[in-house]
């Protein structure tokens, strides 16, 4: 599933390409990803809408429109684009799993394609927009989220230390990759009690967690198999990835073979035994 840097990618890559962009029409393929709007106020609130920006909000891309039709409350198209969701400004490899096309006036064409349709395209109306930003916890590349911050949502759960991570309330956009890696950087077990951290490792987990979520957008993310980006490009970080995917291989550090559990939520968790205590 695309994470805070897959999803940065896309956001970056859009933005460039679409700030500015007139929307003619939208065309509705398959209408059961939509959330929070029906088919047909999508189609009148995008028809002449300019796209004034794109940007990433947790795991979502969030398209910033002002409507044309002044009945139109429709303000922000947020794509979540889950596990096999992609927003393709290229013509995707297989029409038949596009879900929506906008066409722009310049020529081009936006795509919402999904294969297995558990991505999903909501239509914002500012309350709604509002709402959804609010049960969204800090992001954790913002200068102003700090460590104490980080400390403070750790000690107050009983929970293991990556399922507090990933948990989008109490910090958005990152997942199962980054929070396996960002442990993994900082020198702390997944299935530690959040609330045993001292703060000094919380401020090592941040660190962490910030210096592995830059390196891969700096690499556009990590693919495996389904992740492209606005051009259907692959991610280049799984190369660098040192624990997530690599169960029962030597760790990159000391030669340990690292263990792995579904025990967290059912995700694949992966450690070191040596260097993660």
């Amino acid at each position: 599933m695309p994470e805070l840097p897959e999803t940065e990618t896309i956001a970056r890559d859009l933005d460039a390409a679409l700030r500015g962009a007139t929307i003619d029409a939208g065309e509705i393929v398959r209408a059961d990803v939509l959330r929070d709007t029906t088919p047909a106020a999508l189609r009148r609130a995008i028809a002449g809408a300019t796209i004034r920006g794109v940007h990433r909000r947790a795991k979502s891309i969030v398209i910033d429109c002002a409507p044309a039709a002044p009945d139109a409350t429709i303000q922000h198209l947020v794509v979540t684009p889950r596990f096999t969701g992609a927003l393709l400004l290229t013509a995707p490899r297989d029409d038949r799993y596009t879900c929506l096309r906008f066409a722009l006036r310049d020529g081009r064409t936006l795509c919402y394609h999904d294969v297995r349709r558990l991505g999903t395209v909501a239509g914002h109306d500012m309350r709604r927009h509002a709402e959804w930003q609010g049960a969204l916890g800090p992001e954790p590349l913002d200068p102003t989220f700090t460590v104490d911050a980080l400390w403070g949502s750790l000690r107050g759960s009983r929970q293991a230390i990556k399922t507090v991570l990933m948990d989008q309330r109490r910090l958005a956009g990152v997942g199962n990759i980054y929070a396996n890696e960002a442990l993994f950087r900082a020198g702390l077990r997944p299935t530690r009690a959040a609330r045993s951290l001292r703060r000094r490792e919380a401020d090592a987990l941040l660190r962490s967690l910030r210096e592995v979520l830059a390196a891969s957008i700096a690499l556009r993310g990590t693919t495996f198999r389904d992740f492209q980006d606005a051009y259907g490009a692959r991610g280049g970080f799984a190369a660098h990835l040192a624990v997530y995917g690599r169960a029962d291989a030597p760790c990159v550090t000391c030669g340990t073979v690292l263990r792995a559990t579904h025990r967290l939520a059912g995700r694949q968790t992966v450690w070191c035994p040596t260097c993660q205590r």
